[in-house]
């Protein structure tokens, strides 16, 4: 049992603290129950900003931890990405907002870690995923300083609970930071300076999402030996699949048929960024997927090779006639089996640990409705399956 691996519970709607364990009682518990009958299993939360402030300002988070020991379940990390509903009619740009610019943003994080540091065992080491600044246009001197004020914050409650918080800033595809590359220069130029660099060196680092490196074309390795030669620490991994289609190869009539197949994937909740790499090597950023599907009448785009950010199932690698980018998924594994121990590069702490692991496949609930599960819970617990299986 790998006692680093939860599942990221973003993939359940629900906004109040009491809809979060509401949700955990009816899915995660089920999931345990498929997945790790006999020893407690790990789940990432989330928590959305009014019922985050609630809790931290009373006293959510010891409810959470009972709650959590009840059920046998833990947690270490929490993804303060999303800010308010995730699972709204309609989230698509809104995700991106507030940005690290505003201090809601701030305000937020901070009352994510007082609930967690209520939750980890004396000595705990926990993670809060967060968005890459914003969508652009983006003040990244603005956002710089947030981050240096969020790692004081941390500092001081590191040091009065000795708990120790790293928040992870997770690139994605279009946003201000969507490479490793763009990441490592954000942190050179607007974190590991002036006088509150120590403490940003310390407590933030980068949450790397598969998916999201694979959709812009990004080596796994070559994204992780960037952070670890930049001095960024590795908080956390999100384990994600992206979908991928490569068009060079194929006949008119099954690029066509791909592309009807494609089109079942853009629907109207989340933004779904696709990248298309033509014979030349020249990347097309389109930042939905029905804009990609409207330009294939350029052969450049038609013949191109497809990476589309709408998270599937890990445990797929094809999908009909499209594939998935489930090997990006196993090299990214594949380097920290071999490099892990560079994952903490650059912290001023006395320890660097591992990154935390994370599924993160939100989108069930808009899949293609032939690659839903019956049962949500035995969808979940085959990909922890799935990802339990691979070589530590």
């Amino acid at each position: 049992m790998n006692h680093n691996l939860s599942y990221c519970t973003n993939v359940h709607a629900g906004t109040t603290l009491a809809e979060c364990m509401a949700n955990l009682d009816r899915h995660a518990v089920a999931v345990k129950a498929r997945f790790s009958p006999d020893a407690a299993m790990g789940v990432g939360l989330w928590l959305s900003a009014d019922a985050a402030r609630e809790a931290a300002a009373g006293d959510g988070g010891r409810i959470l931890r009972d709650f959590l020991a009840r059920k046998g379940l833990w947690t270490q990390t929490f993804n303060g990405f999303p800010f308010g509903n995730f699972h709204a009619q309609q989230v698509k740009h809104a995700v991106y907002r507030p940005t690290w610019a505003q201090d809601d943003r701030l305000s937020y994080t901070l009352d994510l870690a007082e609930i967690l540091a209520q939750i980890l065992p004396e000595g705990g080491i926990g993670s809060i995923s967060t968005l890459p600044l914003g969508w652009p246009p983006a003040d990244m001197a603005a956002c710089g300083a947030n981050l240096r004020r969020l790692a004081v914050g941390l500092a001081r409650l590191h040091d009065r609970t000795g708990r120790l918080i790293r928040a992870a800033i997770e690139p994605e595809p279009g946003c201000t930071l969507d490479t490793a590359c763009g990441l490592a220069g954000f942190f050179r130029e607007h974190l590991f300076t002036g006088p509150d660099e120590a403490q940003a060196r310390s407590y933030v680092g980068v949450c790397h999402d598969v998916c999201h490196s694979a959709v812009m074309f990004e080596p796994q390795a070559f994204a992780l030996d960037a952070y670890a030669d930049a001095g960024i620490q590795l908080a956390k991994v999100q384990l994600s699949s992206a979908v991928s289609a490569d068009f060079s190869t194929r006949r008119p009539d099954t690029r066509e048929n791909m592309r009807r197949q494609l089109a079942a994937f853009a629907e109207d909740r989340y933004l779904h960024q696709t990248m298309v790499q033509d014979s030349a090597g020249t990347r097309h950023f389109f930042e939905d997927l029905p804009l990609a599907l409207a330009a294939a009448e350029d052969p450049r785009i038609a013949t191109g090779s497809w990476r589309v950010h709408f998270h599937v199932p890990l445990f797929l690698p094809a999908i009909g006639l499209l594939n998935t980018t489930q090997d990006e998924v196993t090299q990214c594994l594949q380097w920290l089996r071999c490099r892990g121990d560079h994952a903490g590069c650059g912290t001023s702490l006395s320890r660097a640990p591992r990154p935390h692991l994370e599924v993160e496949t939100y989108a069930w609930g808009v899949l293609p409705p032939h690659l839903r599960p019956a049962c949500l819970a035995d969808g979940i617990a085959k990909e922890m399956t799935w990802a339990q299986s691979q070589p530590n």
